[in-house]
């Protein structure tokens, strides 16, 4: 072969798009190494929900000491923001900026919160490190965490919004759906980096050193954003308009779309069934188990590594044409045999088949979301496919946020009535409180598959057309 042949673009560019993941992602106007630059943001949100549910809710149950009703009301406290989701991606729609800038205003805004947020947070940490008996120094301590969660949770939810549709305004028509899946992709891989990384830094765990990674966090937030954003967004003469009650008459009509309303309730009874355990998952592991800080912080890594390897292979199942409402009852199945894993762990004593329920939970919530966004995608109502995904998002995080803080009000009871004997001495046990939410969510499980079932389409019904996985106003 020709020295010069095997050199040239033509040939480079097909070795690119053959193996290069998302190559095909890419257009003339928007090249490769500029969309590898703007998913940095998706990849520092992911990382920085590592560190939020994967580490620190941990830490503060076990190592720290602070009930866990309140590390699940910190944790669920950002998610007040989520019903505005769509309302935020409207607004941004119809920014009236004289700048030209319609996206960056948000996402900037949405950095500087999660940046301050985890600048904070340290100091609240080391407040509740100190003794108990300074009580002051201590809810102190808990009023800033609250505080800082709330701040990294609000910027999260409106960096993420106004960032995908950023990537929406700049990507091709056509090459939208493999623009999101990489953003969605991105997401996933920075929960898998992060949850490593804290693994590895926190292997000699010390309050000291957790503050120093939280710090570290912050300015790493801030400097993936700043490169992620540099002139993403081209200055428009025009300025957004907005209607003075647009956004109720277009809410109206979404409303008025069939079995909209069961579907916005199945989506947020999964969203709970997945979710309770959020808050507790860790910290059974290291007080029931006892895994350490490190190894605790890599189940984030081996859910989120479900939830892409579901990502994938439910392209897959499309592709073959298999209905969406089928392929979430399926995720919701799976999840039964995933939540048995991680209950049977505790009697068996077996760290190994807790982290397979972890993965096997991430993959089985992973097929129940993206049938779900994708069935979403397939409603009616084509011009109003951004306020759907938009409902679809505020559902699903504000009923994560309550789940989560149901589940850490929950396993306290509950644990604190197993101690006190009134369950009984056999149930008198760290795992009770724990097992209880576990439970809980495996009948949610069987109450999500009936609410599935009116919305299965028949085969005369079905479309069975592949369609690509993705969305450019897909939400978290």
């Amino acid at each position: 072969m020709n020295l010069n042949r095997l050199l040239s673009p033509a040939w480079a560019m097909r070795l690119t798009q053959k193996y290069v993941p998302f190559a095909d992602a890419a257009s003339a106007d928007l090249p490769l190494a500029r969309l590898f630059r703007l998913s940095l943001f998706q990849l520092s949100i992911g990382m920085t929900l590592a560190l939020l549910v994967g580490t620190l809710n941990r830490v503060m149950i076990v190592e720290l000491g602070v009930p866990a009703w309140w590390v699940a009301f910190s944790v669920a406290l950002p998610l007040v923001f989520a019903p505005l989701r769509a309302l935020i991606g409207y607004r941004s729609d119809t920014h009236p900026s004289a700048l030209g800038l319609k996206r960056l205003p948000y996402m900037w805004i949405g950095t500087i919160l999660m940046f301050g947020g985890l600048a904070i947070m340290p100091f609240a940490l080391l407040l509740l490190s100190v003794d108990a008996t300074l009580w002051k120094e201590v809810w102190a301590g808990r009023i800033g965490a609250a505080l800082a969660f709330l701040l990294v949770g609000a910027g999260m939810q409106i960096s993420q919004t106004a960032g995908l549709a950023l990537a929406s305004d700049i990507a091709p028509e056509d090459k939208r759906p493999r623009v999101v899946a990489l953003l969605y992709s991105m997401l996933l891989v920075g929960m898998i980096l992060g949850s490593g990384l804290l693994g590895w830094v926190l292997t000699d765990f010390s309050p000291t050193r957790l503050v120093q990674v939280v710090q570290g966090a912050a300015v790493l937030v801030a400097v993936l954003n700043i490169i992620s954003l540099w002139k993403q967004e081209p200055r428009s003469a025009r300025r957004g308009a907005r209607e003075a009650d647009g956004f109720s008459r277009s809410w109206k009509r979404l409303m008025a779309i069939p079995k909209i309303r069961r579907f916005l309730w199945t989506v947020g009874l999964g969203t709970v069934a997945f979710s309770m355990q959020d808050i507790v998952l860790e910290p059974f592991g290291g007080e029931v188990l006892g895994m350490d800080v490190s190894l605790t912080s890599t189940l984030t890594a081996m859910s989120a590594g479900g939830a892409l390897l579901a990502f994938v292979l439910s392209a897959r199942f499309m592709k073959r044409g298999l209905d969406t409402i089928r392929m979430s009852a399926l995720g919701a199945l799976l999840g039964l045999p995933a939540f048995a894993c991680v209950i049977f762990s505790a009697p068996m004593e077996s760290p190994l088949l807790f982290q397979v329920g972890a993965a096997l939970i991430g993959f089985s919530g992973g097929l129940f979301s993206v049938g779900m966004l994708l069935t979403a995608m397939d409603l009616p109502e084509r011009e109003l496919t951004g306020l759907v995904l938009g409902a679809w998002g505020a559902v699903q995080a504000t009923a994560a946020g309550v789940s989560m803080a149901i589940g850490g009000v929950l396993r306290d009871v509950v644990s604190s009535l197993a101690s006190s004997g009134w369950l009984g001495t056999a149930l008198n046990t760290p795992a009770t409180g724990y097992s209880f939410v576990f439970h809980l969510e495996i009948y949610l499980l069987f109450v999500v598959l009936i609410a599935l079932g009116p919305l299965v389409r028949r085969s005369g019904q079905q479309n069975h057309t592949p369609r690509p996985i993705g969305l450019a106003e897909m939400p978290s």
